[in-house]
Parts: C-alpha cells; sequence; structure tokens
C-alpha cells in the first residue's frame, strides 16, 4: 500500500523525525504545534501504561508516546468526526493499530463508554481560550481545538479524574494566565499537582504555556522544574528545544 492511499484532499504526511514514525495532516483545518511535542517530553509513564489522550485531534500525542516507547497502549478520544478519521489513518499508516486506538466521541460522557479507573495514565492538550473570548476562527476545526465549545476546563479534569487508577497521572498543557483555576479544579477532583514546568518564548517574555501533571489521590507537594526557554538571544531554537525535537 503506498502513502497516498492513505491521504485526502489537501492532506500530506509529515515525518515526526522519532524512529520512523508519521503523521497525516491538514493544513486547512488543523496541524499540530509546539506544544504537543513539548508535552509528550514532559510526560513521565511506565512501559507498561495504559494511557489515553483526551481530544486528540489528529492523534498527534498518543502517536508521539508510541514513537518514544512511553507506554504501551494508546487511545485517542477525539469529538470531531473528520479529525478522528484522520488520527485513524495515521495510526494504520505506522502500522500500530494493534496498540494504538482513535474513539471517536465526547469527553463530557466517559462514563457511558469507560469504565472507571481503567487507565494508568491521562494526557491532553485541551482548548485554551473560553468560548467566546478572541476572534471566532473560519476553519470551524481550528476553532473547536482551540476554544471551550465543546469541552471546559473542568470537563476534562473531570474525565481525566473518572479514567485515572489510583496512583494514576494526568499531564497537560495550558496556559499560565489559568493556572490559579487549573490548580482549583485539579484538586477539586482529586488530582494532586505534582510536576509543574513553564515554558517562555523567550528569557525576557513572560510565560506563554504550562506543562503540568497532576497523580490520583496522591499526597500535598509539588516539584516545580526549571523554566523551559524556546529561542536564544540569537533567535534560533535553544538548545534544550533542539534536544526535545532530537535535532542534537
Amino acid at each position: 500500500m503506498t502513502d497516498t492511499t492513505f491521504l485526502r484532499e489537501n492532506e500530506r504526511i509529515d515525518d515526526l523525525e522519532i524512529n520512523g514514525f508519521r503523521i497525516i495532516q491538514n493544513p486547512f483545518s488543523f496541524c499540530f504545534g509546539m506544544d504537543s511535542v513539548l508535552l509528550s517530553d514532559f510526560i513521565s509513564i511506565k512501559p507498561a501504561a495504559k494511557v489515553l489522550d483526551l481530544g486528540t485531534g489528529t492523534g498527534i500525542i498518543p502517536l508521539l508516546l508510541a514513537a518514544k516507547g512511553k507506554g504501551k497502549e494508546w487511545t485517542g478520544l477525539e469529538i470531531q468526526p473528520e479529525m478522528a478519521e484522520m488520527a485513524e489513518r495515521s495510526v494504520r499508516l505506522n502500522d500500530i493499530q494493534d496498540r494504538c486506538h482513535i474513539i471517536q466521541g465526547d469527553l463530557r460522557t466517559v462514563r457511558e463508554n469507560f469504565s472507571p479507573a481503567s487507565f494508568d495514565a491521562v494526557t491532553s492538550n485541551p482548548p485554551y481560550m473560553k468560548e467566546g473570548s478572541g476572534l471566532r476562527n473560519p476553519q470551524d476545526t481550528k476553532y473547536i481545538a482551540r476554544h471551550e465549545v465543546t469541552a471546559t476546563l473542568e470537563d476534562v479534569v473531570s474525565a481525566a479524574a473518572y479514567l485515572l487508577k489510583t496512583r494514576g497521572s494526568f499531564s497537560m498543557v495550558h496556559r499560565p494566565s489559568r493556572l490559579a483555576e487549573i490548580i482549583e479544579v485539579l484538586c477539586r477532583y482529586n488530582l494532586e499537582p505534582k510536576r509543574m514546568r513553564l515554558v517562555q518564548p523567550t528569557s525576557d517574555k513572560p510565560a506563554n504555556m504550562v506543562l503540568i501533571e497532576a497523580v490520583k489521590e496522591a499526597g500535598h507537594e509539588m516539584k516545580v522544574l526549571p523554566t523551559l526557554v524556546v529561542y536564544g538571544k540569537d533567535g534560533e531554537y535553544t538548545k534544550e528545544i533542539l534536544e526535545i525535537y532530537g535535532k542534537i
């Protein structure tokens, strides 16, 4: 079967540059960004873990985790049918359909489709902006991916808490401007923040991303990791970013 067999109109295949893994993307709908790459690097899970990604989009998080050998079995849950179908084709493109599964469904109804405490780890790169904030993107797939149209922060955290086993981990990337709300909601659902890392575009600019890991029914103690800076003074990626991308 040739690569073109997997493609639809306007789609392309991008090399993830990790163990030969690739992903199908459509620039007219939605393409993954640096936040997904940084989250996949930040996530710390055991090799035998069963992982679920909430709002998986094109399936980038399960694909990156599979490529890195983080976990043993991965499931991506995505509400948009066209995105879920594209993600499923990427799974077949990489020939990992025996251990990676894409499900089209609503994370707000996980209690109807999944048993409680059925995953060792849950991940999410959820919409950052509240519905109604910012300009509406003419491409609905992008708007849904970036705004809380189909799921709020609390919806995501509530689903993660239901799906996780005791001492299971929930890892997420979000905006620092909502950090107080994030921590309050996590704690309310008995997900104790354990690790956090801020991401700054440059050393002299405020952080624009936060990576956070919470553990279900854990004790009260959080480790704040050194801030990750994306660009150096020369405008090029810093050494750590290049290492994350596998460039050095």
